[in-house]
């Protein structure tokens, strides 16, 4: 397995100006020697200068948040994170691997949740190469590696959940979006280790249930949410039956029987609980005719 490791190199304006005199002085000296009928000194020279040229070529820049990973022969050598000008040994192949974060969408995939539903789910993921020796040597096509792993990450965590909670406690998709995000970073994380890439942030971009069921979804949702408000409507109403009973019998304002209590009781409630403004029948006989 392949380790990132730094890689000791001469700055690259030091090197330049010991070519530079190198190269001039050595062309300047084969010159003279040829002048001078010294062949084989010129020759020396003239080689020289040409080593000197070659040099050049192992000067090389890195940008900031860039690092060089360099390879001589087929072998590691390590790797420059510093950004600069830089030297080293020309016949080094300089291999350019970006260290700034990234942001990856993947395609809205159709997978089945905890329950069985079709669903469509998305996400974002944010993300950066942190050992670029793994990124370039241990897969083949580091950015294309994130893509698919996260695809896969997001599939096994969708079907861990359902789209919706139906019972008090249970985890879903749509309603504890922190809890889903850790999670999916956590699956990012174990898979995306291998390629020296580091998960900065997941979170879901986009979630529905699929087209085929999704009009059938949304009446359920409907008659949930129609349930969940009788219900609270109902509590309210018989919390406001008792108070208006403990409050006439406290105030001594009338003594109902029973049967009177019971018709009063299911009087209100109707009031209280009825979609439409009921209509107010006036008693004007007596209590109990």
């Amino acid at each position: 397995m392949y380790r990132e490791k730094n890689y000791p190199v001469v700055g690259g304006i030091a090197a330049f100006l010991f070519l530079t005199v190198v190269a001039a002085g050595s062309l300047f000296m084969a010159i003279r020697a040829f002048e001078g009928e010294q062949g084989g000194l010129g020759v020396l020279c003239f080689l020289l200068s040409g080593l000197a040229f070659f040099g050049f070529g192992g000067l090389f820049v890195v940008q900031p948040n860039d690092a060089k990973a360099l390879v001589l022969f087929g072998t590691y050598k390590g790797t420059v994170k510093q950004d600069g000008f830089f030297w080293a040994n020309p016949f080094l192949k300089k291999v350019t691997i970006s260290l700034r974060v990234r942001n990856f969408e993947t395609t809205k995939l159709k997978v089945n949740d905890n329950h069985s539903n079709p669903i469509e789910i998305g996400a974002i993921i944010v993300w950066k190469v942190t050992d670029s020796a793994e990124a370039l040597f241990e897969v083949d096509d580091y950015i294309r590696y994130v893509a698919v792993q996260s695809e896969s990450a997001l599939r096994a965590v969708a079907v861990q959940y359902p789209y919706d909670s139906h019972a008090v406690g249970e985890l879903s998709l749509s309603t504890h979006t922190t809890e889903v995000s850790q999670a999916l970073e956590k699956a990012l994380a174990e898979r995306l280790l291998k390629a020296g890439v580091t998960v900065v942030e997941a979170r879901i971009s986009h979630l529905a249930y699929a087209q085929e069921i999704a009009a059938a979804m949304l009446q359920r949702q409907q008659a949930s949410a129609i349930i969940a408000a009788r219900q609270k409507i109902v509590e309210g109403a018989v919390g406001m039956v008792e108070t208006a009973l403990q409050l006439l019998s406290a105030r001594s304002i009338v003594t109902l029987d029973d049967e009177r209590k019971a018709a009063m009781v299911s009087n209100l409630l109707v009031v209280l609980c009825s979609e439409r403004s009921t209509q107010p029948v006036v008693n004007t006989g007596s209590l109990y005719s």
